[in-house]
């Protein structure tokens, strides 16, 4: 599996995470640029994978023990299945605090 397979599988395990979304850096003046915005919030090496995400809900821990979870799988038995998984919480949007909680 290539780089850009990976992160298209990362992204799209992400999608099926209920209150994260990839942390992309879209501004209004770039918007119409053919660029995959979501694989940009997706850094992979041999020691780290590392995904840059923004909250939409709370609490913050169980979302990302599922983004591990759903990401995991994707990684085995590629070149990055030994790597570090890093879950960044870079952003929390406001939709957080209008939704109840969940446990």
């Amino acid at each position: 599996m290539t780089g850009s397979e990976a992160v298209e599988k990362i992204v799209g395990a992400l999608a099926a995470v209920d209150g994260l979304r990839p942390a992309t850096p879209v501004s209004p003046e770039t918007t119409w640029l053919p660029v995959d915005w979501a694989g940009l919030a997706v850094d992979l090496s041999a020691e780290v994978v590392q995904i840059r995400l923004i909250a939409t809900r709370l609490p913050i821990p169980p979302l990302l023990d599922q983004a591990a979870a759903a990401v995991r799988p994707i990684l085995a038995g590629t070149e990055w299945a030994d790597a570090r998984l890093r879950l960044v919480v870079t952003d929390l949007d406001g939709a957080a605090f209008a939704r109840p909680t969940s446990q």
